[in-house]
């Protein structure tokens, strides 16, 4: 089976069933002339057949049949055919055209993380990248990717290199769309939120399932991917649909307090920010909507009301002792206290490094 596959023979010419037609009018002694009287079809369509200028129709195969004899399941099944073998010569000369478009987008770490079949002919690789991305040429591509209409706002990062930072967000689109979720429910999500921040105790292999669950009650997708080389970003937010909104978070920066406030930050977003836009946290605050979103993590995580007391902490006791007082876990107490000191080396120790489980 295998062999067969490996040797398959692929024509590459189209034959139209109009020169099918012409070798059976010849074995019936029939010319042109008395096919045209025969079928009622004129002796310029018939010219147009035979050169597969124009299609066999329904109607005009089953004239074809009462005149020749020949079946007509035969002529639309040789029609249908004829039209797939231009349709991919079509797109054979397409693909070739674009093939230069592969050297953006990282094809081999999408291959590596299983996204799309290593192909050896490029155009068929072109093929399968494109089926990844869900468009049918890369000018679709470009039209979804490369426009404002899919975002109010950019990265500098999506203008430099959109074919990693495409993909990433592809990879998580994917992932969210396999999750099921209830319809989304902003008052549910807001609960939610509190929820998930009891989770911060936890470690990855008990939280992590938890906090799917919890988001996609209310209607959220949460995917988490690995980063990719030259998306320095944290995490992103995009609404699937009206009723799906999608969290997409990497382990960039590895410490549990940068994971959480992206989480935050991306929910920030979902809770308080249009459907339409795809918004990335690349931790910059150029756009207000990010300096929002900031603010109702950092919030949500420790009240800003207790910043003055973190800043006042000496020990590692005092840092256990607050967390502890906050129901959160020691090293989002240890991000506050270094973000709000600037001493980004102290009490490290009492930070939990997370790595994702493929690595």
């Amino acid at each position: 089976m295998e062999a067969l596959r490996k040797f398959t023979f692929e024509p590459d010419y189209a034959i139209p069933p109009g020169q099918t037609l012409m070798e059976i009018m010849e074995s019936l002694d029939m010319t042109q002339k008395e096919l045209a009287i025969r079928t009622g079809i004129t002796v310029q369509s018939l010219n147009r057949i035979f050169k597969g200028e124009q299609p066999i129709s329904y109607e005009t195969a089953s004239r074809l049949e009462l005149a020749t004899g020949v079946p007509a399941r035969l002529w639309n099944n040789l029609e249908t055919k004829y039209r797939e073998q231009l349709a991919k010569f079509a797109e054979q000369q397409r693909l070739q055209s674009d093939l230069h478009w592969l050297e953006t987008i990282p094809t081999l770490e999408l291959i590596k993380r299983g996204a799309i079949e290593p192909q050896k002919d490029k155009a068929l690789l072109l093929r399968e990248t494109l089926r990844f991305y869900g468009v049918s040429s890369v000018a679709a591509w470009k039209k979804y990717w490369e426009t404002p209409a899919v975002a109010a706002r950019r990265s500098g990062c999506f203008t430099s290199c959109p074919g990693p930072a495409s993909a990433w967000i592809r990879l998580g689109e994917i992932q969210a769309h396999s999750i099921e979720c209830q319809p989304y429910d902003q008052n549910k999500f807001k609960r939610s939120v509190q929820d998930v921040r009891k989770l911060t105790v936890d470690k990855p292999k008990a939280f992590i399932p938890e906090m799917r669950r919890i988001c996609a009650d209310s209607g959220v997708a949460l995917a988490l991917v690995p980063e990719m080389k030259k998306v320095p970003w944290s995490g992103a937010t995009r609404w699937l649909s009206p009723s799906k909104a999608m969290i997409l978070l990497n382990l960039r920066g590895k410490t549990e307090d940068l994971f959480w406030f992206a989480f935050f930050h991306e929910a920030g977003h979902v809770l308080n920010d249009g459907k339409k836009d795809l918004l990335i946290n690349d931790n910059t605050e150029d756009d207000p909507r990010e300096r929002k979103a900031n603010e109702y993590a950092a919030e949500i995580l420790i009240p800003r009301s207790w910043d003055s007391k973190i800043c006042s902490i000496t020990s590692k006791r005092a840092v256990i002792q607050i967390a502890s007082q906050l129901g959160i876990s020691p090293g989002v107490v240890v991000g506050r206290y270094q973000h709000l000191t600037k001493k980004w080396h102290f009490f490290n120790e009492l930070k939990q490094k997370f790595q994702w489980a493929e690595n």
